[in-house]
């Protein structure tokens, strides 16, 4: 999800949630402890140079129970993060605390916002060495294909 896509969202929207990909909830007591612009410069295992940007929002979860982050609230966060660091319309990445820091994309379910789990690939599988997926066939299947000494064949 892109920033004005969140943007967008928040201008309606009468609450901030967010649901994690277990299926509870980010407590309603969060904050938005960060909202930055993380730049990735890297080579691939195959020798490309990348680079990735993303705006990135850190949620914390304090002993503040009486908190509510309202939908205006975090939209001037985000304005006023876009007038000083230069902030553009990137994808989101969302951290979050649990058992360590999680970092997930983000969806939208018409009601809440959703993390996602993010998931590492090779981007050169092509230069590694990585084999390609072979389709999986039954040897059963092939069998009777190719052989003329099926049951029904008449070759015994």
């Amino acid at each position: 999800m892109k920033l004005s896509q969140v943007k967008n969202i928040l201008a309606t929207a009468e609450t901030v949630n967010f649901q994690l990909p277990d299926g509870t909830f980010v407590p309603e007591h969060f904050h938005v402890t960060e909202v930055g612009l993380i730049t990735k410069n890297f080579i691939d295992c195959g020798g490309v140079v990348r680079k990735e940007t993303v705006v990135n929002f850190q949620l914390w979860n304090a002993n503040d129970f009486e908190h509510r982050l309202k939908p205006q609230k975090l939209n001037n966060i985000i304005a006023l993060s876009e007038k000083v660091l230069g902030i553009e319309d990137f994808e989101i990445e969302v951290e979050y605390q649990g058992e360590t820091i999680g970092k997930y994309d983000l969806d939208f379910n018409g009601k809440d916002f959703v993390l996602v789990n993010k998931q590492t690939t090779c981007l050169a599988q092509d230069q590694c060495g990585i084999p390609q997926e072979k389709p999986k066939v039954k040897l059963s299947d092939i069998n009777k294909a190719t052989s003329c000494c099926g049951p029904n064949s008449s070759c015994c």
